[in-house]
């Protein structure tokens, strides 16, 4: 199951993605595609996306004169969108041959088909979120689902994200908490990055790091303008997701912004596939992913690490190293913040807190924290606590 998201050298000369939010922010978009030569857009959006801005944006381009096509993505009998192989090769032979951009109407799924589309047609894409529900608005990795495996694709950022406000209010408020979710999901993923850089030499980017940080601070600060989705706190938001993105791109991987509480949220929603269950929003998993593994980091903090290395079936030099490292590795992990603080941020929100929740049952939860390490080539907690024997 496992799948490598490979390490990159990044082109930081490469120009930034051009970010507009503010209210009315839709009537900017028909004028940005003459300005920068782009005259047959391709409009990728699904029923939910085409009511919330797909018809502003089709009556925009329509006024303005720019010949456009749309494509509504089909969903599941559970009215679930999928990026999957037939949803990924349907989309792409959707795509006119005259098309010389693409606009992506929707939120996390909508824009993952369409940078993989994008990346494969070699043309650009434009971003038009509708709800500040995940951070993968600027980001250049697309998460598919490939044989039934939840890999992370490298492909291409958007050329420009254009966020009204007006349309982010108007979002379910469940989806504004899958936002502040997939933010609080950095409290970990921050802290796996830099176990990895320490057990596996794996590489770490301060920069990166800072400006995550940066962005969930600035997240956790104003959850209260989030919760009543004012302007303000919308803006704050999808800033936030935006610099989460950002510090992914700079990098050329996910580090940054994925961890353990990712794999968990993989690990389940790969099975509700797998069960022809209804999807889950993926910043709800998350959030809830992140106070199982807060949990579980704050418990391995404590134990015997040398009656737990006895006890371990893994190399010498795993051991040796654990063992020379164990109290940076304590620090790190005692950082955390408690899981009953993660869970208050996410009630303040009105987000779910615990698996119940959101329908994950306690067996689910006890085999992804086994073998959820599996689905990525990284060293997180997650693996530390596996082969320390720590997750029974």
């Amino acid at each position: 199951m496992q799948s490598h998201e490979p390490y990159q050298t990044v082109d930081k000369t490469v120009n930034p993605i051009v970010v507009t939010i503010e209210n009315g922010a839709l009537a900017k978009l028909a004028p940005f595609l003459p300005d920068h030569g782009y005259r047959r857009p391709f409009v990728i959006m699904d029923e939910n996306t085409d009511r919330a801005a797909g018809r502003k944006v089709i009556a925009q381009l329509d006024q303005a004169g720019i010949t456009n096509d749309r494509y509504l993505i089909g969903s599941n009998r559970h009215g679930d969108v999928i990026a999957d192989e037939p949803t990924l090769v349907r989309t792409l032979l959707g795509v006119p041959k005259e098309a010389d951009i693409l606009i992506a109407v929707g939120a996390g799924t909508i824009h993952d088909i369409t940078r993989f589309t994008a990346d494969r047609m070699k043309i650009p894409f434009l971003s038009v979120p509708t709800a500040a529900s995940v951070d993968g608005f600027a980001s250049k990795g697309a998460p598919i689902i490939l044989g039934g495996v939840k890999k992370t694709i490298q492909t291409c950022a958007p050329l420009a994200i254009i966020a009204d406000v007006d349309v982010l209010q108007n979002a379910p408020r469940l989806m504004v908490a899958a936002g502040v979710g997939d933010m609080v999901g950095k409290y970990t993923s921050l802290i796996d990055w830099r176990l990895s850089h320490l057990l596996a030499d794996e590489p770490y980017d301060k920069d990166a790091a800072a400006k995550t940080c940066r962005a969930l601070e600035s997240c956790v600060a104003n959850l209260e303008p989030i919760a009543h989705q004012t302007e303000a706190g919308l803006k704050v938001l999808m800033e936030a997701l935006i610099q989460s993105g950002e510090a992914m791109m700079q990098v050329g991987h996910s580090r940054p912004a994925s961890g353990a509480e990712h794999h968990l949220s993989h690990y389940w929603e790969m099975e509700l596939l797998r069960k022809n269950k209804p999807q889950i929003l993926h910043g709800a998993k998350v959030g809830v992913a992140t106070i199982l593994i807060a949990d579980l980091y704050h418990r391995l903090s404590e134990i015997d690490i040398a009656a737990a290395l006895g006890d371990a079936e893994i190399s010498d030099q795993r051991k040796n190293r654990l063992q020379a490292h164990w109290p940076r590795v304590q620090k790190l992990l005692q950082t955390l913040p408690l899981p009953s603080e993660l869970a208050a941020l996410l009630r303040a929100v009105g987000g779910p807190t615990t698996p119940q929740e959101i329908g994950i049952s306690t067996d689910l939860v006890q085999r992804s924290l086994r073998e959820a390490h599996h689905l990525r080539d990284r060293y997180t907690g997650l693996k530390i606590a596996y082969e320390l024997n720590q997750l029974l």
